[in-house]
């Protein structure tokens, strides 16, 4: 690839990889989110290769307009975002080999896709992008306790969803697992069905409860009674949006890790499968294949008081790594 072009990769958009989503969510739940917040999933072409990275907007404690373009190499602020009439324009500026170099977005979004152009003194780039697919409300884990009298009884519920945005669910006990159905969320509240077997035979029992952002509090009612139950959620310490420094010999870097409610996540614009979390440590593992080879990169490290600290190590070395937990205006994990 030409010097030009690899000037060109690197303005937009550092070092970029394929972005790979978790869960779709449902075509109803798109439809609500209008407008320029969130995610954006953009596309562009350098000759016959496409790359792809995020763009996430939002708003500061004032009402402006912020963005971030977010890659596997890292995440650069956006500077004069502008969205006014559909039409949305932006500067952001990259550093490359000692470079610094100025490029300009001016396009539009229309019926839930950015199109437009990146010019700078390298020439113009075309920009295509829709907006990324969230996992739906509803979908995580609780650990549960149950209360039927003087007895507790626990559990641990999993709540999943398809392609489609379909919820479905899991109870797992020292009994075993089990299927729950008709799992239904709306407006914070989750609904749904489980038949236990006993000595006398199967009784099934239906869950109306209401989420919070890391509890789960409701009722479980059978011909026999109704029993209270309150749940705690698996890994709310971690869950959320992380804005991280990262620091190494090769200087300094932004970057952002997303973790979901079914402990997924992306670190950047590289798809994370799982999480691990133990107490207060947390640590993940991934690999990337360029051509013919693979690069693995792995972070270890730890929560306390609200602060995410620890290493990623990857063939090229170690880097420190500490970050904070970006607060949403409507922050909620369920």
């Amino acid at each position: 690839m030409e010097r030009k072009t690899l000037l060109m990769v690197a303005l937009v958009c550092s070092l970029v990889v394929p972005l790979i989503l978790p869960v779709q969510a449902s075509a109803q739940s798109q439809s609500r989110r209008g407008g320029l917040y969130g995610d954006w999933q953009i596309k562009m072409k350098f000759g016959e290769r496409e790359f792809e990275s995020i763009l996430a907007f939002s708003r500061n404690q004032e009402g402006q307009y912020t963005g971030q373009w977010i890659s596997f190499w890292g995440m650069n602020e956006l500077k004069d975002v502008k969205f006014e009439d559909n039409k949305l324009s932006f500067t952001q500026v990259t550093r490359f080999g000692g470079e610094e170099r100025t490029s300009k977005f001016t396009g539009a979004i229309e019926q839930g896709e950015i199109t437009g152009l990146m010019m700078s003194d390298q020439g113009e780039t075309e920009i295509k992008g829709k907006r990324a697919p969230r996992i739906p409300r509803g979908v995580g884990s609780w650990e549960m306790k149950i209360k039927a009298g003087e007895r507790e009884y626990t559990g641990t519920l999993t709540i999943t969803a398809d392609k489609e945005g379909n919820l479905s669910g899991m109870w797992k006990s020292s009994r075993g697992e089990s299927k729950v159905s008709d799992v239904k969320y709306e407006d914070r509240k989750l609904t749904f069905k489980r038949v236990i077997q006993r000595d006398d035979g199967q009784m099934e029992m239906a869950f109306e409860g209401t989420l919070g952002n890391t509890s789960l509090e409701g009722v479980f009612k059978s011909d026999r009674g109704e029993s209270a139950a309150t749940g705690t959620r698996v890994g709310a310490s971690v869950i959320g949006t992380w804005n991280l420094d990262i620091e190494s010999e090769r200087g300094a870097r932004k970057q952002r890790l997303r973790v979901n409610s079914d402990m997924s996540a992306l670190y950047g614009s590289t798809l994370i499968k799982k999480i691990n979390l133990d107490g207060d440590k947390v640590s993940f593992k991934y690999v990337m294949k360029f051509g013919d080879q693979e690069f693995e990169t792995s972070f270890e490290g730890k929560i306390a008081d609200s602060k995410l600290t620890g290493e990623v190590k990857t063939s090229r070395g170690t880097s420190k790594v500490t970050g904070t937990r970006r607060e949403s205006r409507r922050r909620s994990t369920g």
